[in-house]
């Protein structure tokens, strides 16, 4: 970390600092929730959770290492400083803030219902060409994974990407409050968390509180290709630029040839320059990702070699669109989360292999009142894309299971209520050689699916 003491954090929060004064010059060197992860230095975040309450470990940080805690309650033998708060959750936010202003670097702000965390990774992978880059990780992007990921910047860093992640009114703008974005990334307004923002024009009313909290020069870049976000014509005085796979966009690709494990083959376009470029990941919908780093580049400076480089070192991270090649099958992990949207285009990308193709599908969480209908509808999608075997698997996905039935006679369908009664019929099911999707939302814990396929 940046030089940050405890008389900072203590100020930034508004906290009462308890324990010799001559700590208060002490620089902090990590922030940390986990007790596991506590360092020399370390302030320790005393949060009670649902099933574990953090103060019961202030003791143990302290031996380990940690500096100081951040508390709602003073702890019973404190062996060093304490900052007691109303809220640790609050609390930690308002110091995020405070260490965010302690850098004057690009940060890209990143959200959207499909796709921030392979945009994140593709707009840190051009950016990484220029500068020395700092990025979420995992699934840090809500209201204590944000603050978190911005205390792993350091002296070092030259620009960050951070992605944001939300689920109801507000969430964007106290988010955006601490990231203080200089430039803005939004990719998609899909169906997702409808049973909070009621439908997509509250997704982009939400998604867009971003802009509430920008830097006064900020850069906005839009998915032209959304409906919603192509309304946008200037926020703030500030005129947003688009792109997307329609050459109406500023940023457009043309030439769009999707070579199955191989990668995708395109032409970037802006300007009057294209670049031609080879993306290795599955799916066409990665182009529009690669546009929008592109763009995010362009804006940074970067030059036309080094955005091709930035684009063709792109690599996919966790459970998404991952191919792995098991012994019996080809299994495409696309197993993190699930929403319409980001279903279809992974059904489109199973589309496009050789070979019989197979889609293990589970229920998508919190669509509110359409859910059934929207559930329906991903059914029916994967009978027209061709897709020879629907594997639907969870109370919701039944509706998957008769979308399909209704739009085919041809595709094998089948409905399981439970990942494990699937489990004891997939391997009667599946084929040597088959190309295997699986997705649903996390809840579902599809990655038990994915490991059971490895072994068979």
């Amino acid at each position: 970390m940046k030089k940050f003491t405890l008389k900072q954090v203590s100020e930034a929060c508004n906290g009462k600092f308890v324990g010799d004064e001559k700590y208060l010059n002490y620089p902090i060197t990590s922030v940390e929730r986990d007790s596991r992860e506590i360092k020399e230095g370390s302030l320790f975040l005393a949060i009670k959770g649902a099933r574990v309450d953090g103060h019961e470990f202030i003791e143990k940080c302290y031996e380990r290492g940690a500096v100081c805690a951040l508390c709602e309650k003073a702890p019973e033998n404190p062996q060093k400083p304490y900052i007691l708060v109303n809220s640790t959750l609050e609390a930690v936010k308002q110091i995020a803030e405070s260490y965010r202003q302690l850098f004057d670097i690009p940060v890209i702000g990143i959200s959207g219902s499909v796709g921030k965390t392979s945009t994140k990774e593709m707009i840190a992978s051009v950016l990484s060409q220029k500068f020395k880059v700092h990025k979420t990780t995992g699934n840090l992007n809500n209201e204590l994974g944000v603050p978190l990921t911005l205390f792993g910047l350091e002296e070092e860093h030259q620009a960050a990407v951070i992605e944001m992640g939300i689920s109801n009114f507000g969430e964007m703008q106290r988010i955006s409050k601490m990231v203080k974005p200089t430039i803005c990334v939004i990719t998609i307004i899909g169906s997702c968390h409808l049973e909070n923002l009621g439908n997509r024009d509250g997704v982009l009313k939400a998604k867009t509180e971003m802009f509430e909290n920008m830097t006064d020069n900020a850069k906005i870049i839009l998915n032209g290709d959304d409906d919603k976000l192509n309304t946008i014509k200037e926020v703030r005085g500030i005129k947003p630029e688009f792109y997307g796979l329609n050459s109406d966009n500023k940023y457009y690709a043309v030439n769009i040839k999707n070579n199955g494990t191989k990668g995708v083959d395109c032409t970037l376009c802006f300007d009057n320059t294209k670049l031609n470029v080879t993306i290795p990941a599955l799916g066409n919908y990665m182009v529009s990702n690669a546009l929008a780093a592109v763009a995010v580049g362009k804006a940074l400076g970067l030059s036309d070699e080094q955005l091709i480089s930035g684009v063709e070192s792109y690599k996919t991270v966790g459970s998404r669109a991952n191919l792995i090649r098991a012994q019996k099958v080809t299994i495409i992990d696309d197993c993190y989360n699930a929403n319409p949207n980001s279903v279809k285009a992974a059904v489109d990308t199973l589309a496009n292999f050789s070979g019989r193709k197979v889609a293990v599908l589970g229920d998508m969480k919190e669509l509110g009142k359409t859910e059934l209908q929207l559930h329906n509808e991903i059914g029916a999608y994967a009978a027209q894309k061709g897709i020879d075997v629907v594997v639907a698997i969870g109370p919701l996905a039944k509706e998957i299971y008769t979308g399909t039935k209704i739009e085919s006679s041809t595709a094998q369908t089948f409905y399981y209520e439970t990942v494990e009664k699937a489990q004891e019929n997939l391997k009667e099911i599946l084929q040597a050689g088959d190309i295997v999707l699986v997705k649903a939302s996390h809840s579902m814990q599809f990655e038990k699916i994915v490991n059971y396929l490895k072994q068979i």
